[in-house]
């Protein structure tokens, strides 16, 4: 929708011409629950003139049926879709409209101030040029509003309005307005919001917003909508190394292969100089292609599809960028994370990581601290809750190029995503690579894993045991590892009970040292299974994500899941150790199957069901299914 201005009667083509040349600012609302964000979104589409008739008669018939202004016109259901919304009177998803003025265009993000809701809040800063941060004048600075203030921080929005609202119901008193600001400053001074522009403000009345208030004779600031209209975004971007991360691989026919995305930064030309990161191969730009026709240049925030003068392997996911100031390539970093799971997240859980258009495994390896956004104090996690923010180490299943989020958002900033749900769990900022990243190099090695199999005339497999305490895991891993030693084979059985022991000694049983224990086995494992050898393990591992892990180290046909499958009540009833009484007395915490879960696999090569067989028909199954998978190696 256009702004309705008189030009468009009057000359239709330099209306459109104008509007299509007019700069455009991306914007945020953002505060705590009903600090009247929506409201501020509607006024200011009511005041553009954005409003057709038909609008208009709805919004004043749904102010009359739900609205919470008496009947009035309720601004804040231009902007409250959503049937729950309207029904609670609160923001939850992330409500983006478009207007436009004689002088820009906008588009804002009305983000929730609900806490539950901060991913959302998040997901509407992350492209926004400038942020209005809401107070209601009756409540004063509150938790929300720390919060959204550090992640606007955070996000790197520098252009700041700090709107006191609602200054009509403390009849416009201007030393609350100036305590809010004071206490405000206070607390932006701390994170790096040093610079904002303060405005008292009634959204539902319109004061200050595009017109100037009479009931604010004391403030002599810009109103709201000449904020808006002239602040100036910084846009640095051109000034920068180019990259463009490869969105896809354009090839319509046989004769035309070129590499599509948006410039991140910089400017690009033909004959440029250019290297394809990860790989470090180098070509030359030969065209650049947009649907009107070929551009001399292409700039930071352009679409273009690029072609090189060699054939050189470009996928998607790839960063093109100027072959004499290239970006970095590494694979562990620090970084900013929020957590946005009501999972909470355990330190080495496996994740997939989406950069711009590439997706890897990743794993956070270390909370190093927790932010508290209240005082800004740093405090020890070992893990991360709903909404928590905090500084973490990540590492990647391969080496990624990137920069700084502070230098470039697009090569920067990140999402975690769960990889059963495919939900996103989490959103961060890479800070900087871990030296020691480039430190730790693949020492060559002449003997290969496959040597060491032929060696010994076998398949290297590790056979996981998986089940609930009392199931008999370790009863029939110690069977087959007697079978397999029979026929010759070489084997090595890992125990959960005999690793906690040594190796795992340090390990309790929360779930991130759950997390952590399954993480070391599993490398062990792979270790023995470049050595030549069957691995039998006999753990509970009782998250399907850890034990996905492990299958997806090693290679394809070298994990073999067995689910022995024993009802609780059963496993309960053997209780060979006495844990069930213990835990059922309170004695142990966080005992799998009794206040701790157990998922069971959904796809396991085999299923024992102890209740039908005994261990030794078990085991005698499990040596069947491994030589009928020819674990013998043909020299």
């Amino acid at each position: 929708m256009a702004h309705q201005s008189a030009l468009i009667a009057e000359d239709i083509e330099a209306y459109l011409e104008a509007h299509q040349n007019k700069s455009l600012l991306r914007f945020i609302t953002c505060g705590s629950v009903d600090d009247g964000k929506s409201t501020l979104i509607g006024r200011l589409l009511y005041d553009s003139k954005m409003i057709f008739e038909d609008q208009m008669a709805a919004l004043e018939a749904d102010s009359k049926r739900v609205g919470t202004q008496g009947g009035a016109i309720d601004f804040a259901l231009l902007v409250d879709g959503l049937a729950a919304e309207r029904e609670q009177g609160i923001t939850i998803d992330v409500a983006y409209r478009f207007f436009s003025t004689d002088k820009r265009k906008f588009i804002v993000a009305d983000t929730p101030g609900h806490e539950q809701y901060t991913r959302n809040m998040v997901t509407g800063a992350s492209t926004a040029d400038a942020a209005v941060i809401l107070i209601d004048a009756r409540k004063g600075v509150l938790t929300q509003t720390r919060r959204h203030s550090y992640l606007v921080s955070l996000l790197g929005i520098r252009n700041v309005v700090l709107a006191v609202n609602k200054m009509d119901l403390v009849d416009w008193d201007q030393a609350v307005f100036d305590a809010i600001v004071a206490d405000y400053r206070a607390f932006a001074d701390r994170i790096g919001l040093s610079v904002f522009t303060p405005i008292p403000i009634s959204g539902l009345g319109g004061d200050n917003m595009a017109v100037r208030s009479q009931h604010t004779p004391w403030f002599d600031g810009p109103i709201l909508m000449d904020w808006l209209e002239s602040v100036e975004v910084e846009d640095s971007l051109q000034a920068q190394p180019f990259r463009m991360p490869v969105q896809w691989v354009n090839r319509p026919n046989l004769d035309f292969r070129g590499f599509s995305g948006q410039l991140a930064s910089g400017v690009v030309k033909p004959g440029d100089r250019v290297k394809v990161l990860p790989s470090g191969r180098e070509s030359r730009v030969s065209r650049i292609v947009t649907l009107p026709g070929d551009l001399d240049q292409a700039v930071a925030g352009q679409s273009v599809t690029i072609t090189l003068t060699d054939e050189v392997d470009v996928s998607r996911g790839d960063v093109l960028v100027a072959a004499d100031s290239p970006c970095a390539v590494a694979g562990q970093f620090e970084a900013t994370l929020v957590w946005m799971d009501d999972e909470p997240l355990p330190p080495g859980r496996s994740y997939l990581l989406k950069i711009g258009a590439r997706l890897v495994g990743a794993s956070v390896t270390e909370i190093k601290h927790r932010v508290n956004v209240n005082t800004l104090e740093h405090t020890a996690a070992k893990r991360l809750e709903l909404n928590e923010i905090a500084h973490v180490n990540l590492s990647l299943d391969q080496a990624i190029p990137f920069e700084a989020y502070a230098d470039n958002r697009d090569l920067g900033g990140f999402i975690l995503i769960d990889r059963i749900s495919n939900r996103t769990v989490g959103a961060g900022l890479l800070n900087f690579a871990l030296r020691r990243a480039d430190n730790i190099h693949w020492q060559h090695t002449d003997v290969s894993k496959t040597s060491r199999a032929a060696l010994k005339s076998q398949r290297g497999r590790v056979v996981w045991l998986t089940g609930l305490s009392g199931a008999g895991k370790s009863t029939i891993a110690n069977l087959v590892e007697k079978r397999l030693h029979a026929l010759g084979r070489h084997t090595y059985l890992l125990d959960g009970d005999n690793v906690r022991h040594g190796l795992n000694k340090d390990l309790g049983f929360t779930e991130e040292d759950r997390v952590e224990n399954i993480r070391r086995v599993a490398e062990v494992a792979k270790l023995m299974v470049d050595a030549g050898l069957i691995v039998l393990t006999a753990f509970i591992s009782p998250y399907r994500a850890e034990r996905r892990l492990a299958r997806e180290i090693l290679n394809e046909g070298e994990f073999v899941e067995v689910f022995v499958d024993t009802p609780l009540a059963v496993a309960e009833s053997r209780d060979v150790k006495g844990l069930y009484k213990k835990a059922r007395s309170g004695q142990l915490k966080n005992f799998t199957g009794i206040d701790s879960p157990y998922e069971a696999p959904e796809a396991a090569e085999l299923v024992i069901d102890t209740t039908k067989v005994d261990p030794v028909v078990a085991a005698e199954r499990i040596v069947e299914w491994l030589e009928g998978q020819e674990i013998s190696y043909e020299i």
